[in-house]
């Protein structure tokens, strides 16, 4: 895994987008439902960065808007989430990425193969992010030092963030949102992002259950700073599933599953402290 990283890095290519424009977004209610969120407006990313060979392998930088403190803010490297599949892109996170810029952080967002697309699934999946994330090392000279960065991952997404961070502890820290904590766990529900598991994974746990082990954050090593932010009316990844994990715990009462990447919700000012407050 770590040899194929390493090559993908010597692939780094810089492509400009866009200036980034001020975007408004009205404080909302709790529960968000998705369709809003999809419909948010957004400012675009200052450049796209490839990390790999394949088409879906990139990130996209949007720069911090002059913010007071800016310079000391940590960086946000972004996984989006979408039940790891190809239906759902990094474009649903736009708006987020724009509201974090917005409050003074840059952010590297990641885009990566999932469930449907060539090459996508576990482990290619996971293997895309941890590059995407060492893909940082080489940008731009090494502008982004990796012990300011923190690794935030929304539902799917969080799962994948809580991974890398076992694996890469020299991060400042992960911040898991409605993050998938128990994939073994998960995969037995019946909501539709629960049944479609198995699909990631190539198996059910009965099939594959070294695979699971190895892609299950309840059975590995987290990151020293990893903190879960959920909110108790969660219907995609309920605030039950977090219960190995109190003690690095902050629940939004009356928050929804997608309140999380919607800047204009309390959930988002719940981020915005807890970014702004790591040690």
């Amino acid at each position: 895994m770590y040899r194929s990283i390493l090559c993908l890095l010597g692939l780094v290519s810089f492509i400009s987008l866009a200036s980034s424009v001020k975007q408004s977004f009205p404080e909302i209610e709790n529960d968000v439902p998705y369709s809003k969120v999809a419909a948010l407006p957004f400012s675009s990313a200052e450049q796209q960065v490839q990390y790999g060979e394949e088409a879906l392998q990139y990130a996209l930088l949007w720069r911090a808007h002059k913010a007071k403190n800016t310079s000391k803010q940590p960086l946000v490297i972004l996984i989006h989430g979408g039940c790891w599949l190809n239906a759902f892109d990094i474009k649903h996170t736009y708006a987020l990425s724009t509201g974090l810029a917005q409050a003074g952080f840059n952010v590297w967002s990641l885009e990566y193969r999932r469930t449907g697309d060539l090459g996508g699934g576990w482990p290619s999946t996971f293997e895309d992010v941890l590059a995407g994330i060492q893909a940082l090392k080489e940008y731009n000279q090494g502008e982004f030092d990796l012990s300011n960065a923190v690794l935030v991952g929304h539902s799917a997404g969080g799962h994948l963030a809580l991974l890398a961070g076992g694996i890469m502890d020299n991060l400042k820290g992960v911040i898991g949102l409605a993050a998938i904590t128990d994939i073994e766990a998960y995969s037995q529900g019946t909501n539709s992002c629960q049944q479609v598991t198995n699909d990631f994974m190539g198996g059910s746990v009965s099939d594959k259950p070294k695979e699971f082990a190895q892609a299950n954050p309840a059975k590995q090593p987290l990151h020293l700073q990893t903190y879960l932010l959920q909110g108790s009316q969660d219907k995609i990844v309920p605030e039950g599933d977090l219960a190995n994990f109190e003690q690095r715990t902050v629940v939004v009462e009356g928050a929804g599953h997608f309140d999380w990447i919607h800047p204009g919700s309390k959930a988002f000012k719940t981020l915005i402290q807890q970014l702004r407050s790591m040690p």
